[in-house]
């Protein structure tokens, strides 16, 4: 999206992963907050895997950001929670190509679970565009 300018000042320390420490967004810009998406596909299936489960996550906000006329590179933060630090790196990898060179704001947190013992991903975004 033109006019976000991402933010990651030299006097902190520098993110340990492809996200930035801020993002502005300029005025007049509409904003889009989806809910949390699960790793469950259309048929209720929810794979084992941990990197399956984001992909289903991430295809679920691509379609939400579809709907509002929105990518991935208008997203401004995510939010998002995995049940294992061994599934953080799964996510990462899933989420750095979704993602596609345009770094948001982002927090990951080690969460004791879901409403489901079998869901290890859940992931939110908000997203900004100037029309």
């Amino acid at each position: 999206m033109t006019g976000l300018r991402r933010l990651t000042p030299e006097t902190i320390r520098a993110p340990f992963a492809r996200y930035v420490h801020g993002i502005e967004v300029p005025a007049g810009a509409r904003l889009l907050f989806t809910s949390g998406q699960l790793g469950i596909a259309p048929d209720d299936h929810v794979p084992e895997d941990a990197a399956a489960q984001a992909e289903i996550c991430f295809r679920a906000i691509g379609d939400v950001l579809a709907a509002a006329g929105m990518g991935p590179q208008d997203i401004v933060r995510i939010n998002a929670f995995v049940t294992d630090r061994a599934h953080m790196k799964p996510y990462m990898e899933v989420r750095d190509r979704f993602m596609n060179g345009h770094p948001p704001a982002s927090t990951l947190v080690v969460v004791s679970g879901f409403t489901r013992p079998d869901f290890k991903v859940e992931v939110e975004v908000t997203a900004a565009k100037v029309d």
